[in-house]
């Protein structure tokens, strides 16, 4: 790919992915507001720049990972923003999760500029990122703006899922989303209550295992994160609470009732609201021991 490239959000998925599409062999112009997450691509080959405007001025595409709304909205449409600086005609692809809403208000400004726009948020973990292995869910009308991005997404990860046009990825994100923070929470209860029962807690994932209850949550996050003692942060509980917060608001704009996800929102949002809002979403195994004034629980 001959045209410049930029990628914009380097944190904990971004960087890992932009890397990736170094590592391949494609150039890249890359930013992110930590210098810490801008020197880590840098190293592996990524071009450098000092703000959103360097980064995305003459560029043919440009991607976003961003963590809110409100960021994507300011970096694609914003005062020297990537729509003020992108070449015409190019290509703004958006991995962040965020609102479907502001999915569509950032597809309208792209549209206005005369700039294409494609949503592709990303599933699987820091890990699976790093690895390469991360999946997209792209929300795309133009069979040839796919076919132009795809070499990106094959650079980034190894599945890719087309979910019907503009919108319709992030969308999914959510709903998956919804599902994936509400089985870690039913997983850190159901976690707490067997260690109240008094059972070994290898033979509880093991049962697990070989049932219909089978999960990734109990089966791979939490097997490898906060069950071995393990809470730095790949996805946060703040980012986690934002996630179900989305599903939540979604619902509440379709006039539609989740009272399950309703007590989950509920207790992300209490989590966050001290020392845990930092730590990995699997913490909500900890933070629920701690409710039940035990230690948390963990395999051998």
């Amino acid at each position: 790919m001959s045209e410049k490239i930029a990628f914009i959000g380097l944190g904990a998925m971004g960087g890992p992915m932009a890397t990736n599409i170094v590592r391949k062999g494609i150039p890249l112009t890359v930013y992110d507001i930590a210098e810490a997450n801008l020197e880590r691509v840098a190293a592996a080959g990524g071009h450098r720049t000092a703000s959103v405007a360097e980064a995305a001025k003459g560029a043919h595409i440009v991607i976003t990972m961003l963590p809110a709304t409100q960021h994507v909205l300011d970096v694609v449409a914003g005062k020297d923003g990537v729509l003020e600086n992108i070449t015409p005609g190019g290509v703004v692809m958006d991995m962040s999760t965020i609102s479907p809403t502001g999915t569509d208000a950032v597809a309208a400004a792209c549209s206005a500029r005369g700039i294409r726009f494609l949503d592709a948020p990303v599933g699987r973990l820091a890990s699976h990122a790093a690895a390469g292995k991360s999946l997209f869910m792209v929300g795309c009308d133009d069979e040839a703006l796919f076919a132009e991005v795809k070499p990106l997404l094959d650079a980034m990860g190894d599945t890719i899922i087309r979910c019907g046009g503009t919108g319709t990825g992030i969308r999914i994100k959510i709903v998956n989303n919804f599902q994936v923070m509400s089985i870690a929470q039913i997983t850190a209860e159901a976690l707490v209550l067997a260690a109240k029962l008094g059972l070994d807690i290898e033979t509880v994932k093991a049962i697990n295992a070989g049932t219909t209850a089978t999960n990734g949550q109990m089966q791979v996050n939490f097997a490898t994160k906060s069950l071995v003692g393990d809470t730095q942060p790949g996805f946060t509980i703040d980012l986690a609470h934002k996630d179900v917060s989305l599903a939540m608001e979604a619902a509440h704009a379709n006039r539609l009732g989740l009272p399950v996800g309703a007590a989950v929102h509920a207790a992300y949002g209490a989590a966050r609201s001290g020392d845990y809002a930092r730590k990995d979403f699997t913490a909500m195994l900890d933070y629920a021991a701690e409710l039940a004034g035990i230690a948390p629980p963990r395999l051998r």
